[in-house]
């Protein structure tokens, strides 16, 4: 049925594209922000004014809830834990010290037991939402209703509204779905969702060329701030900056899903005459990194626990950079405890905060890739998702008409999954030549990860 609409939306003229957006907008819209959404508002306004104490309180109810939980309705964790050595009794008075006894979820258990023994037996009715992820490792997070409206209860808090905005106010932004499905489509780039007030603008057609189109739907549907990813909003800026294209001030610019630097900061805040909030959270939803008006990056203490843990698996030290381990606290349908999300922060050396601060996410820096037609683009959402046993993966531009595809296939992989790999990267980048590369694994950067994405140009 899916197959059935796509096909159809993509032979659609752009009026009927923008009416099927906006009725999928409504459904979406009533997803996120239905009756929880509206009641877990208040509350995470009202733990912002927690003590350091009313935090370790929080947490610690909430931890031990969530074990209980895990134990007794969550095969794996009854597995895991008992093999371990602990029984029920011990996560009656269990303590935040006590977290690091417990062993780690790899995010290979999470890929595959996620559609399994990884979800409790008593969960709400929900779906799957899938990512390719910062390390290009295909997994799937199961969302509750219940739990999706809080998350975004927790997202409107912490990072719209710490950046001057909220999510009635007319919104652009730049992601990951393919709202123009060929890397050839003509103007507009954009689509438009009435429900939500929200402009999409593709992530897979900014040039020179058509950066002034990504500008009239700023101006033509009065968007008054614009979320997405960091480097698709930066190459939109520094278009709009090297062409002097005339752009209204925005409220704020709020950024995701790779790493901003300094440069591209401000390059974006001259661009749009507003200031750039940077947060992180993942498909996950087991925490979240959101920037404050004073600049501070703050972790959410009830969105989850963070331990950030050196090479030993010791607390690092304020000032320090270890790997994060995430134990989320909101989502009880399918719980993340002690989970390596595959992250490195930097933890500041200045805690004057309730929350925890942090200098630095590190890790989420992908290269640009270029398409035959100049446009540049920098993620590939959807390109391995539903590829079945495949373990990891990893794409190199070798010159401009050449990819390189590194897969590491787990049993059972079918080579015959070439075939759509190659389609969704030639909708995506034009008639590129694709070559594979089957590995056992995937080469790592200098800080431990592999990047998703790479360029030779």
């Amino acid at each position: 049925m899916y197959r059935i609409v796509s096909k159809i939306y993509e032979k659609s003229p752009v009026f009927f594209q923008n009416t099927y957006i906006s009725m999928y907008g409504y459904y979406w819209k009533n997803r996120r922000f239905g009756s929880v959404f509206k009641e877990q508002l208040s509350e995470f306004k009202n733990r912002e004014s927690f003590s350091s104490d009313d935090w370790i309180e929080y947490q610690t109810i909430e931890l031990r809830k969530l074990l209980i939980h895990a134990y007794t309705t969550v095969p794996l964790y009854t597995n895991k834990y008992y093999e371990a050595g602990f029984m029920l009794a011990d996560f009656e008075n269990f303590n935040l010290s006590d977290l690091k006894r417990l062993p780690f979820l790899e995010k290979d258990e999470l890929r595959k037991f996620g559609k399994s023994s990884l979800l409790s037996s008593k969960r709400d009715k929900g779906k799957f939402y899938s990512s390719s992820g910062s390390t290009g490792t295909p997994i799937s997070v199961y969302f509750s209703k219940k739990f999706h409206q809080t998350w975004n209860a927790a997202y409107e808090v912490r990072v719209r509204n710490w950046a001057g905005v909220d999510y009635k106010m007319a919104r652009g932004m730049i992601g990951g779905r393919r709202i123009l499905p060929e890397a050839t489509a003509n103007s507009p780039y954009f689509r438009y969702n009435s429900a939500e007030n929200q402009t999409y603008f593709s992530a897979y057609h900014l040039s020179e060329q058509t950066a002034s189109n990504y500008v009239k739907g700023i101006v033509d549907n009065k968007v008054e701030y614009l979320v997405g990813y960091a480097m698709s909003i930066f190459i939109l800026a520094d278009f709009i900056l090297k062409l002097n294209l005339d752009t209204p001030k925005l409220k704020a610019v709020l950024t995701s899903s790779e790493k901003l630097t300094p440069h591209m900061r401000l390059i974006i805040e001259k661009a749009f005459k507003c200031k750039v909030f940077d947060g992180y959270s993942g498909v996950e939803a087991c925490g979240l990194i959101s920037e404050n008006n004073n600049g501070e990056f703050l972790f959410s203490p009830d969105t989850g626990i963070m331990e950030v843990l050196d090479e030993k698996g010791n607390q690092v030290r304020n000032g320090e950079t270890g790997e994060v381990i995430a134990t989320g606290l909101l989502n009880f349908d399918q719980p993340l405890i002690r989970y390596k999300i595959g992250d490195r922060v930097k933890v500041s050396n200045n805690q004057d905060n309730n929350f925890l601060k942090i200098d630095e996410i590190e890790g989420r820096v992908e290269d640009v890739l270029i398409a035959l037609n100049g446009s540049k683009m920098v993620r590939f959402h959807g390109l391995f998702i539903d590829i079945p046993n495949l373990k990891a993966s990893q794409i190199i531009q070798k010159e401009l008409n050449l990819i390189q595809v590194n897969l590491v296939p787990d049993f059972g992989f079918d080579h015959k999954n070439e075939t759509v790999i190659v389609q969704r990267l030639k909708s995506q980048l034009g008639e590129v030549n694709v070559e594979f590369k089957y590995l056992d694994s995937i080469p790592k950067e200098v800080n431990g990860k592999f990047k998703a994405v790479k360029s030779n140009l």
